[in-house]
């Protein structure tokens, strides 16, 4: 069991953040595949301040239900700032129904994103499972001009959670997908895509973002083979900011918050439950 450390609010270096809370024109609202949607609006200075690996908290009605706010991975910032969803609550199928000009309220960017490799890595690995995928291709627009070789591991349900993964392919990423049910790739859990990986831990470096049983899987194999890397958890959130303290999970070194410590953590310090 970890250490159980009290509980801090946000503080005051955290309130000094550059976080931009504002209405935004949605430029498109696309189906990927029967599951995923990605959602593009207009907010260059966000698109500015994104890094990968952050999210944005999105209100998305304008009446009492639902009431807080939804986090999202920013998928790419680039013209424009876009996030990749899966309609299957109230809030998420309220985005769904968003067209061409609707307004969206948005706060972000949040979160501590990811640390970027350093210049003796030569592969970087990104593991991901469903709606996991989110916060990668912003990561892969970034290391792309690094000449790294980019690695992603994908692992859905069925061939409804996979999509063409067009701009990953655009940008150099090797694309492997595993599925339970082996209607697309590798039949079984991305776990049996690992072999893929280089197992040097001076040159390689791993990213995961999931389901929690598939990144202590991830987790596991890092640790066995002493491959560094770090984990974008998700979790429900409230707030966004560390206030509420609701998306506190446990870790190495005691209780964090994952919208103010995270979403990014070492991936030897969280503790997946």
């Amino acid at each position: 069991m970890p250490e159980v450390i009290p509980l801090r609010i946000a503080d005051h270096k955290h309130l000094k953040m550059k976080q931009l809370q504002n209405i935004y024109k949605v430029i498109a609202n696309e189906q990927l595949c029967p599951r995923f949607y990605r959602l593009a609006f207009d907010a260059p200075q966000l698109a500015r301040e994104a890094q990968p690996g952050q999210f944005v908290h999105i209100r998305t009605s304008l009446g009492l239900q639902p009431f807080f706010r939804r986090p999202f991975s920013i998928y790419r910032a680039q013209k424009y700032v876009e996030i990749f969803y899966e309609p299957v609550g109230q809030g998420t199928q309220l985005l769904a129904s968003k067209i061409k000009g609707d307004d969206l309220d948005v706060l972000g960017p949040l979160g501590t994103p990811f640390t970027l490799p350093s210049k003796e890595i030569k592969q970087v690995v990104m593991v991901a499972g469903g709606i996991g995928i989110a916060p990668f291709l912003a990561l892969s627009d970034v290391l792309k001009k690094k000449k790294f070789e980019l690695v992603l591991l994908y692992g859905g349900r069925t061939k409804n959670h996979v999509y063409p993964m067009k701009e990953f392919k655009a940008n150099g990423v090797k694309v492997f997908v595993a599925t339970d049910d082996g209607s697309v790739g590798f039949k079984g859990r991305v776990s049996g895509l690992f072999s893929k990986v280089r197992l040097d831990p001076q040159t390689t470096r791993v990213y995961t973002c999931g389901p929690n049983p598939m990144m202590a899987a991830v987790q596991k194999f890092c640790i066995e083979n002493n491959l560094p890397g770090e984990a974008a958890c998700e979790e429900i959130m409230a707030c966004g900011l560390g206030a509420c303290l609701g998306c506190s999970i446990p870790t190495k070194s005691g209780y964090k918050t994952v919208c103010y410590d995270g979403p990014c953590f070492d991936i030897k310090e969280v503790m997946f439950h």
